[in-house]
């Protein structure tokens, strides 16, 4: 059991989200960056998809009521437990009593902690994740506060050796801001000129941004069919409503919509996106979806090598 001593402003249990929920009009929801999650369950010898906590917006501390073995993944963070640093995508043991201080966030937007055994909280339509907006899911359907007590998994059979580190090459570019995109399903609608601003120039986050969309700020698009029926969505879509700002659908996205969708985000480069805060440049260059399903075949080949790699160093 972890208990939570001082929560940042955003603080949630996520894991990998609901696959079969679109079809009734429930949100994929789960981790921002998903791939941050499945590493950091890997460095502690978890199955890739089990709950942790999603952190953001701030510092905060969490105290350890029985001992585990932890990780923190995905933004950069001043972290400390008994005055020591603690190192991102690096396994760690923790006895009970031992408090984890994250001081600050330094570098991008969200940052995961995930724990031997994963967070046991109930399973709502096939996951544990938080879904704010429909209060349900993850710990009684909220944001984590003071003095919330969360019961851990069973322990995993074997466990990474303290302090393995995950290589580097095997982690996305976070910092590059290159986004991939392929052609959506209303791309002939817009014209070259439209194309050449989504490509060509640079856009940025605005702080109109959450986890159901990222608003952007840069050349507008010109939005000539206006608002088309309502079709199915997902996260990654990257849709043009009136004010022609782009706006690419996150984790909580709506299952339809109407704005004209010019282009998709490879799912690959979902975590680079998600981690880019307010103010922060992005530049989405043009690929074909054989080349985006291959670029995700190998994210989830350094997922195995992580693990593969995590695995060998218990010994």
């Amino acid at each position: 059991m972890i208990t939570i001593i001082r929560p940042p402003p955003y603080l949630t249990v996520q894991d990998s989200g609901r696959k079969h929920s679109r079809s009734f009009g429930v949100p994929q929801a789960g981790a921002m960056d998903v791939f941050a999650l499945r590493a950091a369950n890997a460095l502690v010898g978890n199955s890739p998809d089990l709950a942790a906590l999603e952190w953001a917006l701030g510092g905060g501390s969490i105290r350890f009521e029985t001992d585990c073995a932890f990780a923190i993944a995905g933004a950069r963070a001043r972290a400390t437990m008994g005055g020591e640093g603690i190192a991102p995508f690096t396994t760690n043991y923790a006895v009970a009593g031992d408090e984890l201080a994250i001081e600050s966030l330094t570098a991008a937007r969200f940052l995961y902690i995930a724990l031997s055994g994963g967070i046991d909280v109930p399973v709502v339509l096939g996951s544990r994740s938080t879904y704010l907006p429909g209060r349900f899911g993850g710990h009684q359907g909220r944001l984590l506060t003071r003095n919330d007590a969360l019961a851990l998994g069973d322990r995993p059979a074997s466990l990474p050796a303290q302090g393995f580190v995950c290589p580097a090459d095997l982690l996305p570019r976070y910092e590059s801001g290159v986004v991939h995109i392929t052609r959506g399903t209303h791309a002939d609608l817009f014209d070259e000129s439209s194309w050449h601003a989504l490509t060509e120039g640079e856009y940025r986050i605005s702080t109109a941004s959450d986890r159901t969309g990222y608003k952007l700020r840069g050349e507008a698009l010109s939005n000539s069919p206006g608002a088309l029926p309502s079709e199915g969505g997902c996260p990654g879509v990257v849709q043009i409503p009136g004010d022609g700002a782009p706006i690419v659908l996150m984790a909580d996205a709506p299952t339809v919509g109407g704005y004209p969708k010019i282009a998709v985000v490879s799912e690959s480069d979902l975590p680079i996106l998600a981690q880019r805060s307010p103010g922060e440049g992005l530049r989405f260059q043009l690929t074909t979806i054989d080349q985006s399903q291959r670029a995700l075949k190998r994210r989830a080949s350094d997922l195995r090598s992580i693990s593969q790699l995590a695995n060998r160093s218990a010994g």
